[in-house]
């Protein structure tokens, strides 16, 4: 592959699948190449590891420079030219990688630009871009997160105990719970997902033990829930289920929806995740919900995923053109300052909810 003429920006996804990360040129519309890492960036007592991900963060953009013919100038460290960093639990386990990357990143890579953002913000990113708007990101949890470009409106995502209303896990345990009832013969229940559960984790009895030991229970609970999707077409629990949740999801998006989008349009609404390809089952009551909830909003498939949200942030900071509102755990952006599309008074924006 011969590189690239422009000057490059580095994207970077972290969740709890591991860490993937994009090397993209400004102006470009796609990836220059992108890397994957199987190992999630571990969480310790500080918060996300910031060792760790520069772990597996130098050598990946190492790779992709080789990939995109940089050899030569892989040691120059100008190259790259912004990173914008967006991992799950930023918000609330991010003070170490924002304490410790800006120096790192700077010593290792030369890069002065950088954005580190919540998951929820890079989706956002991919899917809306830098319009108003609201992006709901659905997969074993759900959250929903809006902007009118002043400030953020958060809603939900607040893990399989204390919320997640709608998204896989949720949905997965109200499957498994409707089985159990079936099995208890207790109200509720549905025979048809005690047939899914017992063939999928064997018998009904077993499943606490099976289910609680596991360190990644929400991931085990999402696991159903396409059992609980692929159901619905003849069993009324598991449709009620399913009804259930597109309520829950389109209340959250109704939540942060700005009353406008861009050009005083409708506000969009973007959806994203893999918990939407579950299809029709949940698709169909949610288009209802949302056109119920949400009459002034239109609902639009996303146009990108958070690593492309990640490209797309570091790519604006790179031109001096970001437009989404920053915060000090959502969007932080450090030593951002005047005559560069923002400034730090800009790091204290709101988040609603």
């Amino acid at each position: 592959m011969t590189a690239a003429a422009g000057p490059y920006v580095l994207g970077v996804d972290s969740g709890g699948s591991g860490l993937r990360v994009a090397l993209g040129v400004v102006g470009a519309a796609k990836p220059v190449a992108t890397v994957v890492c199987a190992a999630p960036v571990r969480t310790g007592p500080a918060g996300i590891d910031a060792g760790h991900l520069l772990e597996q963060l130098l050598p990946a953009t190492r790779e992709l420079r080789t990939q995109a013919g940089e050899q030569e100038r892989a040691t120059e460290g100008a190259t790259i030219a912004a990173v914008a960093i967006g991992a799950a639990g930023m918000a609330t386990l991010g003070s170490q990688l924002r304490a410790e990357l800006p120096g790192a990143l700077e010593s290792a890579l030369g890069v002065r630009l950088l954005a580190l953002a919540a998951d929820a913000v890079t989706a956002y990113a991919g899917a809306v871009g830098q319009r108003p708007g609201a992006v709901v990101a659905g997969g074993t949890g759900m959250i929903a997160l809006g902007t009118d470009l002043t400030s953020w409106r958060r809603a939900d995502g607040w893990g399989h105990l204390l919320g997640d209303s709608g998204g896989g896990a949720w949905i997965g345990r109200a499957g498994l719970d409707a089985a159990m009832r079936a099995h208890d013969g207790r109200r509720g229940g549905s025979a048809a997902l005690l047939a899914r559960l017992e063939t999928v984790f064997g018998p009904a009895a077993d499943l606490p033990g099976v289910l609680y030991p596991r360190t990644d229970r929400p991931a085990l609970l999402a696991s159903f829930a396409p059992e609980v999707a692929a159901c619905a077409g003849d069993d009324p629990v598991a449709a009620g289920i399913l009804r259930d949740a597109a309520g829950h999801i389109a209340e959250a998006a109704a939540a942060v929806c700005p009353q406008l989008g861009a050009d005083d349009e409708p506000c969009e609404v973007a959806l994203t995740g893999g918990l939407f390809r579950m299809g029709d089952p949940l698709l169909v009551p949610l288009r209802e919900e949302l056109a119920r909830q949400l009459p002034q909003a239109r609902t639009v498939p996303g146009s990108g995923d958070p690593l492309t949200g990640s490209l797309r942030i570091a790519e604006a900071l790179a031109t001096g053109d970001l437009r989404l509102p920053l915060h000090p755990t959502m969007l932080c952006v450090p030593a951002y300052g005047p005559g560069q599309g923002g400034g730090e008074d800009r790091q204290s924006g709101a988040v609603g909810r």
